[in-house]
């Protein structure tokens, strides 16, 4: 949080909890600490969830008595609830930036996050900027970085054409998640990829069969020439 040229960071922790909630606790926490210092705020986060709730859903959520067009009651309702509250106050500026792309301020925030997530406190900083060991006025990011996550959730949202696994030296196809989940269970380092269309499906199938002749070759070497020599040998194949 950034306040002129002081800075104080922020942070704790909920058992249990979601993602969601302490992105949201996190806004909520930081706005709260800051009205009584500035009307205007300029937050930057990566969290999609808290950036489409506060400029979108919040309105749609609130004609219709804080439910969802499914008519389920809204989840952290409260902490909507007040930042809504806070909203009415401050003229905010909403930023959303990419996750995991070098950003200081929000790799900074992830190191704190992470730290109460395992139990640890972490030593939070205030004071002036000047002293602050984090480049926080810097909200450049790696935009290739950026687009590659970004291909990443794509591919993870798309609808799968079929996934592949390799188990016990034997490639197979799966329709569905479940049917592959349970096909692999309780196996040990068993590859699998998911497909989106025919053509991929047939070049993981093409990968798969090349990996497996590969470490049978592998297994074979490390027999015949001895374990340190055929293991190098294999490094070198892949």
């Amino acid at each position: 949080m950034v306040v002129g040229d002081t800075v104080r960071e922020l942070g704790g922790s909920k058992d249990p909890t979601t993602n969601n909630e302490m992105e949201l606790q996190a806004v909520v926490t930081a706005l709260e600490s800051l009205r009584a210092q500035s009307s205007e705020v300029t937050i930057y986060t990566d969290s999609q969830y808290v950036v489409s709730g506060a400029t979108g859903w919040i309105f749609s959520w609130m004609k219709n008595g804080w439910q969802t067009k499914a008519k389920e009651a809204v989840q952290n309702k409260a902490l909507w609830q007040a930042l809504w509250g806070l909203q009415k106050t401050l003229t905010i500026t909403w930023q959303k930036i990419p996750g995991h792309v070098d950003l200081p301020g929000n790799e900074r925030a992830d190191v704190i996050a992470s730290a109460y997530a395992t139990g640890t406190q972490p030593e939070l900083f205030a004071g002036a900027v000047a002293d602050y060991g984090v480049d926080i006025h810097n909200v450049t990011y790696d935009e290739k970085k950026a687009e590659e996550r970004s291909d990443k959730r794509a591919r993870s949202r798309a609808k799968a054409y079929s996934y592949i696994s390799l188990v016990d030296g034997v490639v197979e196809t799966h329709v569905t998640w479940a049917e592959c989940e349970a096909h692999v269970k309780g196996k040990q380092e068993c590859p699998i990829q998911k497909a989106l269309d025919a053509e991929e499906e047939q070049a993981i199938i093409k990968e798969f069969s090349t990996r497996n002749t590969l470490d049978g070759l592998g297994r074979h070497l490390v027999h015949s020439l001895g374990t340190q020599l055929g293991r190098r040998f294999v490094r070198r194949l892949y």
